[in-house]
């Protein structure tokens, strides 16, 4: 399993490249200022994603990126 700092900085690198450097700077301030319960917005966000779509985009990322055990 990779390193907290590494999940860190290629979080970091996905929302700069979607999103920019300023609108990433907004969205980690709306996530600090704001009771954002994470449980609540995961429920919520994949609740709304079809069963079949889900498993789907799962089974496509696992074939890209297989677990390996070192």
């Amino acid at each position: 399993m990779r390193s907290t700092t590494v999940i860190r900085k290629e979080g970091m690198e996905c929302l700069i490249k979607s999103l920019g450097i300023v609108e990433t700077e907004v969205f980690i301030s709306s996530l600090l200022r704001d009771s954002f319960d994470y449980t609540e917005w995961q429920r919520d966000y994949f609740s709304n994603i079809p069963l079949d779509d889900f498993l789907h985009n799962a089974q496509a990322h696992d074939q890209k990126n297989p677990f390996s055990v070192q």
